[in-house]
């Protein structure tokens, strides 16, 4: 026995075949299938929280944070489209989320709160390890930090911030998404320092009512804020600035649109991309259809798209494109959009394109924001009663304020991913270390890959990645 930092007794190092860092969605469904595969394996998953299965994303309690797409888009399992649907149905039958019945929608058709997801995900997994056990293969939650990693020809080894040390064949990096407002370092600008949590709701309500709210980012991130500012009873007016001024459009169910990447594979270049899809989208205005139809058949391309273009275009497409691609594409659930509509129409809401530049916490408390406005060449200040951060997610690991992503990046064992979005890695998940040598041990999969698939956080994408990284471990451990 050895002792922790806090002075208590801690085991020595635990051994396993496979160690995940993160027991969010990534790492839930990666050893879910893990466990799914026929063959003896021991896994353990390295998870802060209590409880397996919900991460950042899925730990909301509040029924109005809500998943940004229907049930029959957002199931875990890559082998049945209809998981989640039959799932909730079944749910909301015994008796769960009753408010769903004033939707009047088929189930396939709901956006479940994103608290009952990350019931559907645990129950996922319960399923797996009932199956994994009969194989003898076994999951393990060890609760705790992961604040360092070191990976030899003996195996890999974790170290925990209460000092416990785990060792593994492999280890998979399944950390899932850094919300910028809380693991974001923004030392320049306070930015953090002086924000309010966008889903904080307790820490709204002691907020005056009336307060004059400011966000920074105008897209999911700000579509949740808005509605845990609701669910506090907040009142007052909102203020949203982003560089673009560019809201998500709302989520609709449109038809089914002929998939026209899969019929042209000359298109390479992201003018050609945005063409092409133009003039599909006009096609479909002109017929009466939903324009979303022929937009939703692209994201089923991006990541060929995306993994096959130079670093050229990838960068044209991040400096030019990207802020339409997110609103366009990252829409909002219609309860949140509609909260959405109604503060605008209110008079409540006000969208500014505008650029941050800092912030001042002012000595009466109120906060002060520089902006510089779009088309304008000064600076000006605004000052409000309170500020959120919704600037999205942080894919730059050089930025994340966390113990693990410092210390492997000090180590040189990752390198930061093409345009700095995540880490570099195999089309496996196999890692790149800071020469650019790939990782016998080390693997990552989910948002880490964003570099790699541009599009690698949404559910499918999570859930397709989590089948072909089990496969893969399974078939090394057998060597």
């Amino acid at each position: 026995m050895t002792e922790s930092h806090s002075g208590q007794a801690i085991s020595a190092v635990r051994t396993a075949d496979i160690l995940i860092v993160g027991g969010g969605l990534s790492g839930s469904m990666l050893a879910a299938q893990l466990l799914r595969l026929p063959g003896k394996r021991r896994i353990l998953i390295i998870e802060s929280r209590s409880e397996l299965g919900r991460g950042e994303a899925y730990s909301a309690t509040e029924l109005g944070h809500t998943l940004n797409g229907n049930a029959a888009r957002m199931g875990v399992d890559p082998d049945n489209p209809d998981d989640l649907t039959q799932w909730l149905g079944d749910y909301i039958a015994a008796g769960g989320w009753p408010e769903s019945a004033g939707q009047h929608v088929p189930v396939a058709e709901l956006f479940p709160p994103r608290g009952i997801f990350g019931l559907y995900v645990q129950q996922r997994l319960a399923d797996a390890r009932v199956l994994g056990a009969s194989y003898g293969s076994s999951l393990e939650h060890v609760r705790g930090e992961a604040t360092d990693l070191e990976s030899s020809d003996a195996g890999v080894r974790i170290t925990l911030s209460d000092g416990r040390q785990l060792q593994g064949t492999f280890a998979v990096l399944a950390t899932g998404m850094f919300p910028a407002a809380r693991t974001s370092q923004r030392e320049s600008s306070g930015l953090n320092a002086a924000s309010v949590d966008p889903w904080d709701v307790d820490a709204m309500r002691e907020l005056d009512p009336l307060a004059n709210v400011l966000i920074i980012g105008s897209g999911l991130t700000m579509v949740d804020a808005l509605v845990s500012l609701e669910q506090a009873g907040h009142r007052g007016p909102i203020d949203v600035f982003s560089r673009h001024g560019l809201l998500p459009h709302v989520r609709r169910q449109p038809p089914v649109w002929v998939d026209f990447l899969a019929e042209d594979h000359s298109i390479r270049s992201t003018r050609q991309l945005l063409r092409k899809v133009r003039e599909e989208c006009e096609h479909a205005i002109a017929d009466g259809i939903d324009w979303q139809a022929p937009l939703d058949t692209v994201r089923a391309h991006i990541g060929r798209l995306w993994s096959q273009a130079s670093d050229v275009q990838r960068r044209q497409f991040v400096r030019h494109v990207r802020p339409w691609w997110e609103s366009h594409h990252h829409r909002s659930p219609p309860p949140s959009a509609a909260l959405l509509a109604r503060r605008v129409e209110e008079g409540r809401l006000t969208i500014h394109a505008a650029s941050l530049q800092g912030v001042e916490v002012l000595p009466t408390g109120q906060v002060q924001i520089r902006i510089r406005r779009r088309g304008e060449s000064e600076s000006s200040h605004v000052i409000g009663d309170a500020l959120i951060n919704s600037t999205g997610i942080e894919y730059d690991w050089r930025r994340v304020d966390r113990a693990l992503p410092r210390q492997i990046l000090a180590r040189g064992l990752i390198l930061p991913g093409p345009l700095a979005l995540g880490i570099a890695a195999q089309p496996d998940g196999a890692l790149l270390d800071a020469q650019g040598n790939v990782s016998p041990r080390l693997f990552a999969m989910g948002p880490p890959l964003r570099g790699m698939w541009w599009e690698s956080t949404a559910v499918t994408d999570v859930a397709s990645q989590a089948k072909a990284l089990a496969e893969r471990l399974a078939s090394l451990d057998k060597h």
